[in-house]
């Protein structure tokens, strides 16, 4: 059966929303990296950024400051993919499963686990345009583009634990504690809503800019406009300017 992600989207969508980034880099700066960022952080936050306005540019300010509050959190503050530390010693997804006898630990942006995972993800990366068989070669998923993906397409649908971002962040609720069932029920779900509120407070929109008319007609002011009519004619005449009678 094929399915299709509405967050999936293989090609660039129209101009849409935008962030300013040095106003962004200036808050988390401060509120969140302890007044120092690292020429690694900044690029991978550029990038989840990058890939968030070219496939959602009109998605919810919200979501983006969830996912990247749970970058944030799952990366343990890197914000580019990683290996879950421990690989998955002492879980039952630490040991190799499936047909291809490899171990499905944590990777990636969100930690994608288990292998029933990996093999769903193949499937949904495939909208963006992404050929890649996470099920028998897991490591890929440590790769930027199919990592910021699976995110994205995780959390915006719902497929890592059948709760998705728009069931608890809309323009009419805002959960960022419950928000954590998308990916792993409720734990630390406090700690990651607070990310969540300082990223969204470095969220700022880039002013639309007004149109360049600079080339087009200049417009005069209609109150100091003037016009000289002259009509003959032996029959009354009704004169109607912008739909006035005068």
């Amino acid at each position: 059966m094929t399915t299709t992600s509405h967050y999936a989207k293989p090609v660039q969508l129209a101009a849409g929303t935008s962030y300013e980034r040095q106003y962004f880099f200036d808050c988390v700066r401060a509120s969140l990296f302890k007044g120092t960022l690292t020429q690694s952080q900044v690029d991978g936050m550029n990038y989840i950024l990058d890939s968030w306005e070219k496939y959602f540019p009109f998605k919810m300010r919200e979501h983006l400051a969830y996912v990247l509050a749970t970058t944030y959190h799952e990366t343990a503050q890197k914000m580019r993919p990683i290996e879950e530390y421990g690989k998955g010693a002492g879980y039952t997804y630490g040991k190799p499963s499936g047909p291809y006898n490899k171990v499905y630990y944590g990777r990636g942006h969100v930690q994608l686990t288990w292998e029933d995972n990996y093999k769903k993800a193949t499937d949904k990366i495939k909208p963006y345009g992404l050929e890649a068989d996470l099920w028998k070669y897991p490591e890929r998923a440590l790769e930027d583009e199919i990592s910021v993906t699976v995110m994205f397409d995780g959390m915006g649908d719902g497929w890592f634990t059948g709760k998705k971002l728009s069931d608890y962040l809309t323009s009419s609720k805002e959960d960022p504690v419950n928000a954590r069932r998308v990916v792993n029920g409720t734990d630390k779900a406090q700690t990651i809503a607070d990310y969540y509120w300082k990223f969204k407070s470095a969220l700022q929109p880039v002013p639309e800019e007004p149109p360049d008319v600079s080339d087009g007609p200049q417009m005069t002011d209609p109150q100091v406009a003037t016009v000289d009519i002259t009509v003959e004619s032996d029959a009354p005449i009704r004169l109607v300017v912008n739909g006035v009678e005068i």
